[in-house]
């Protein structure tokens, strides 16, 4: 049974359409999914690897970003409506301005998915919260996220480190009336 609150964040979350996909509100039976990607290796460029514990927190505190900012990360789902990623909005304390980011889940790779969910999220950013150029924190040596970037038009801006610590590259996204 879905908890009251759950469905009203999950009503409050838009939902934006693609040609094969659907980004949608985080649900508790979303985290499975997200577990497994944060469990990985790969994960290293995005947060991870966390054992289960840290992923249900770092799970909670996107779901959180859309309360405290009113904005946030849109689970990403195909045809078969299971989760296969996570693209959208981040911008915890210490950052310089909300971001576009996103991760595929194990087997989702290499489709055009994080392509197709991002360019959805930034229209969505462009159109209906009137932003202008966002930017792309991309961790160095994630060259598959370097690679999305520039192939949605963004361009290498600076070095940073993050609040963390962390080292960082910032993507600059061509602004809104842009072709992608």
């Amino acid at each position: 049974m879905i908890h009251p609150i759950a469905r009203q964040f999950d009503n409050a979350v838009p939902v934006l359409r693609t040609e094969r996909l659907v980004l949608r509100a985080p649900r508790a039976d979303d985290f499975d999914a997200y577990a497994t990607y944060y469990s990985e290796d790969r994960s290293r460029f995005t947060g991870g690897p966390l054992d289960r514990a840290s992923a249900w927190r770092a799970f909670a505190a996107q779901i959180g970003h859309w309360h405290l900012r009113g904005y946030g990360l849109w689970t990403v789902t195909d045809a078969s409506e299971a989760p296969i990623g996570h693209v959208g909005f981040w911008n915890p304390e210490g950052w310089l301005e909300p971001e576009i980011g996103w991760a595929l889940y194990p087997g989702h790779e290499g489709k055009g998915y994080a392509y197709e969910a991002a360019i959805a999220a930034r229209t969505h950013a462009y159109n209906a919260l009137g932003w202008g150029p966002l930017t792309s924190v991309i961790a160095p040596g994630n060259e598959r996220s370097m690679a999305l970037a520039l192939r949605m038009g963004a361009t290498f801006e600076r070095d940073w480190v993050s609040p963390t610590g962390k080292p960082a590259l910032i993507y600059r996204h061509p602004g809104p009336g842009a072709a992608a």
